[in-house]
């Protein structure tokens, strides 16, 4: 009799498939969020395999808040070229110039929660019935919380106490007119096994996950690399590190790492060692105990 077992890797996979697969048997029409960075590149590859040899039956679409690092924009123009697949970008500033969203004030400004206003503006103006996220629950306390098909009320708002079940692999995605799902399809995956997932798959990811030297300020514990878009407060001075990112982001927020980690196995080995959570050094979900939450019911990714 043969054996067939799986890697933890392959019942992964082969779960994240699944759910594709149920969103596009369930939903008229869903689209996939892209960012660049490697949470999205992973769904994005899984998408790939969900449908082979076919193409990815929905469009990918990226809420750019202009204040991105060059490396993803470039790597997301990139990468969207050699698979031609079409890519929907929907900007910030775009939702600054009509009225929609009002820039930050003050010594801190960031555009990243005003990221919600334009999603949930981009969801209603393509009729998007469902979006696919990158998020994990190993990332974040809230979205540990969420489930793979995540509902969305008539305003885009999530309500963490309101959930429904999800019994095995049983997945509920009745709506009503003007609601829209959330769907996670590597929920249950963990930081490392994205990384032991790209290794796997060969997959290609912006440079600045890897060790290099870059301008950075400390400010409040986070390190922000060198950009126009952040004022140097009396007693602050950019100074040379050697650092890698293990999110990418908004730069007004999006923390480096003190790291010498230059490929995907000395990755997986800091990974491992790690005492620092993944998000630990991004400056959006310090700004409160619950910030993470407060956005999401609001409609954030």
């Amino acid at each position: 009799m043969t054996s067939y077992n799986l890697t933890h890797l392959e019942q992964l996979e082969s779960e994240a498939i699944f759910v594709i697969r149920e969103v596009a048997s369930q939903f008229e029409n869903p689209v996939l969020l892209f960012s660049g960075g490697k949470d999205s590149i992973t769904v994005l590859r899984l998408a790939q395999k969900a449908f082979w040899p076919a193409k990815i039956p929905f469009s990918l679409m990226h809420i750019d808040t202009g204040h991105n690092f060059p490396e993803t924009i470039q790597f997301r123009d990139k990468l969207v070229k050699e698979l031609g697949v079409n890519l929907i970008v929907r900007t910030v500033q775009d939702s600054i110039d009509k009225g929609r969203a009002r820039e930050e004030k003050g010594p801190n400004p960031s555009r990243n929660s005003l990221q919600t206003i334009t999603l949930l503006d981009a969801i209603e103006e393509f009729k998007f019935d469902a979006a696919f996220g990158g998020a994990r629950r190993d990332e974040e306390k809230a979205r540990a919380k969420e489930r793979f098909f995540s509902h969305r009320d008539e305003f885009g708002q999530w309500d963490p106490k309101n959930q429904r079940p999800e019994l095995w692999n049983l997945f509920n995605g009745r709506k009503h007119v003007g609601e829209h799902f959330r769907v996670f399809p590597i929920s249950n995956w963990t930081e490392m096994d994205v990384w032991q997932y790209i290794k796997r798959e060969e997959l290609e990811i912006p440079e600045i996950y890897f060790s290099h030297e870059r301008d950075v300020v400390t400010r409040s514990g986070v390190l922000l690399a060198r950009s126009e878009f952040i004022t140097l407060m009396n007693d602050e001075a950019y100074e040379k590190r050697v650092v890698r990112f293990r999110t990418v982001g908004d730069m007004t927020c999006t923390g480096a790492v003190e790291s010498p980690a230059a490929d995907l196995d000395q990755i997986i080995q800091e990974v491992a060692a790690a005492r620092v959570t993944e998000r630990g050094g991004r400056a959006d979900d310090k700004r409160s105990e619950a910030a993470m939450e407060d956005r999401k019911k609001q409609g954030y990714f």
